[in-house]
């Protein structure tokens, strides 16, 4: 072979890296632009929180400040009752990520794995119910956890429980759909094997399948933490006078006043509020990141 021939393909892919340089490079550009237009509110959130407050009132606002302060996020740490709003939001976030990560497998095996009489519709159901907005179905929330509250109190209105049923009830749709996907990719075959080996299907369920659909149940965590957490609207709307059950959202609407809104709390809130769900995502990031191209792929 000469060195002619030799250099003929390298020459060939150099071309080739030319003509899609420009295309590359301009995709890597957009990206970048993207991204600072999705982190600029981020970011404005975490300077207005640390500014003092002449220079959160100026007319004249500066993407920078030269002298922070902490006065923002001490007036938040006095607000009533601060810890427990943390500790109501934690707690429903947390019951609502276990309970939807145990039903929503548990029923994506069932609809994967078994043949039964209305599976079909009760798939189409699963879908037709992330279709319906959240606003248009708040009013009928209310009035049903009121009539749940005459027979479980614990899960009617001014108590946890109800918000608790409420976003499981957003969750779990999405869920199921997600995690189907997972079931379904592992091979029929890996059961059979564990049947012989003489596994039973209880042990082969949570010993074999469950690790194997971890990285969906990550991604699901992730999404049902981050809506219970930030929910606002169906705390509002159910925790009507129980001041102690209220959730933190709630707590940095003191802030907002008649006379004029203090943003510095507010905004300093807000980024403490941000805190526990970047603890969460950095913690999982790697499943997550593995669940959402396996979500992708399916």
């Amino acid at each position: 072979m000469t060195t002619a021939t030799r250099t003929a393909p390298t020459t060939g892919r150099r071309r080739k890296q030319l003509f899609r340089r420009p295309g590359r490079t301009l995709a890597e550009i957009t990206t970048v632009l993207v991204a600072a237009v999705v982190a600029f509110p981020l970011y404005w959130m975490l300077l207005t929180a640390f500014k003092p407050r002449g220079q959160i009132q100026s007319t004249d606002p500066r993407p920078w400040t030269l002298s922070p302060t902490l006065e923002n996020f001490r007036r938040v740490f006095t607000v009533n009752d601060f810890g427990r709003y943390f500790l109501n939001s934690l707690l429903v976030a947390g019951v609502v990520v276990v309970v939807s990560l145990v039903v929503s497998f548990l029923a994506a095996v069932a609809l994967t794995r078994f043949r039964f009489r209305g599976r079909t519709v009760l798939l189409v159901m699963i879908l037709t119910a992330q279709m319906v907005p959240v606003e248009a179905l708040t009013i009928p929330l209310f009035f049903l956890m009121r009539s749940v509250g005459e027979v479980a109190p614990w899960f009617g209105l001014n108590h946890l429980g109800s918000l608790v049923l409420v976003h499981l009830a957003f969750s779990l749709p999405f869920a199921i759909w997600m995690l189907r996907g997972f079931v379904a990719a592992v091979p029929a075959e890996l059961e059979e094997a564990a049947t012989l080996d003489g596994a039973s299907r209880f042990r082969f369920t949570w010993q074999v399948l469950f690790p194997l659909v971890a990285p969906g149940l990550v991604a699901m965590s992730v999404l049902s933490f981050i809506h219970a957490w930030n929910d606002f609207l169906f705390a509002k709307t159910f925790i009507i006078s129980a001041t102690e059950n209220q959730t933190l959202p709630l707590a940095v609407l003191v802030f907002f006043k008649p006379t004029g809104n203090d943003w510095g709390a507010i905004m300093a809130g807000s980024t403490l509020m941000t805190i526990p769900v970047l603890v969460f995502f950095v913690l999982v990031q790697r499943h997550l990141v593995s669940g959402i191209a396996g979500a992708v792929k399916e």
